[in-house]
């Protein structure tokens, strides 16, 4: 579970954000962030029991930074209302899918997966749902995937219109194919982020989504 005085932070934040009320504040970020941290470092303990490539991994090195890079973006508010952690096999910067927690208020989310792969990689993660469509469809189509994250992401702007180049029109994976990303995602109301079961329901979520982070890391397995 989360402490109330971290969401407080992070909803004050959203008003107020600029770098002399940051500063103001140091104290409840750090607060804040050791708060998120600590939560994180659970999570990876736990479950780390059940996927290993995350068991060496340290929430302090999983976590993004605060500081928003507004050098080509409109919006030049120097912090995210926002904390975020990207825990996967290699590191967060690493090239492999893998699990995800973000934390803000009234947007809050758990999941993970692949988020707009270069080139190489995208291609091979095509190539293996291809090749092996019937395994990854009853990954994503399982009861219990559906019941927690209802279906992969498929907003505007994460696929193609049309099937990619090399595979047929009519193949029966071109939802799939035409994807940028494949990522999963279960909200998580702001009443969840405060009570222990917390970090029940996002073990429950994680271990829900394993199957196929461990699809997608086995076709880029080849690209380390």
């Amino acid at each position: 579970m989360l402490q109330p005085s971290t969401l407080k932070f992070l909803k004050d934040l959203s008003k107020n954000n600029n770098k002399p009320w940051f500063d103001a504040h140091r104290k409840q970020y750090d607060d804040a962030k050791k708060d998120f941290e600590t939560f994180i470092q659970v999570v990876i303990d736990k479950h780390g029991l059940k996927d290993e490539t995350i068991r060496e991994q340290e929430a302090k090195k999983s976590m993004f930074r605060i500081n928003r890079d507004v050098r080509f973006s409109k919006d030049k508010s120097p912090y995210k209302n926002n904390m975020g952690a990207s825990i996967k096999r290699g590191g967060r910067k690493s090239i492999f899918a893998g699990y995800y927690i973000h934390l803000e208020p009234g947007q809050s989310f758990v999941g993970g997966g692949i988020w707009m792969p270069m080139p190489t990689e995208m291609k091979k993660v095509r190539q293996e749902i291809d090749y092996c469509y019937d395994e990854f469809k009853k990954i994503v189509q399982a009861k219990k995937f559906t019941t927690i994250y209802g279906d992969l992401y498929k907003e505007e702007g994460i696929g193609l219109s049309r099937v990619p180049q090399g595979f047929e029109k009519d193949n029966p994976a071109a939802e799939y194919l035409k994807l940028k990303s494949w990522i999963a995602m279960q909200s998580v109301k702001d009443t969840e982020l405060t009570v222990k079961d917390l970090v029940k329901k996002t073990l429950v979520a994680f271990e829900t989504l394993q199957p196929m982070i461990q699809f997608i890391n086995r076709s880029l397995d080849s690209a380390e």
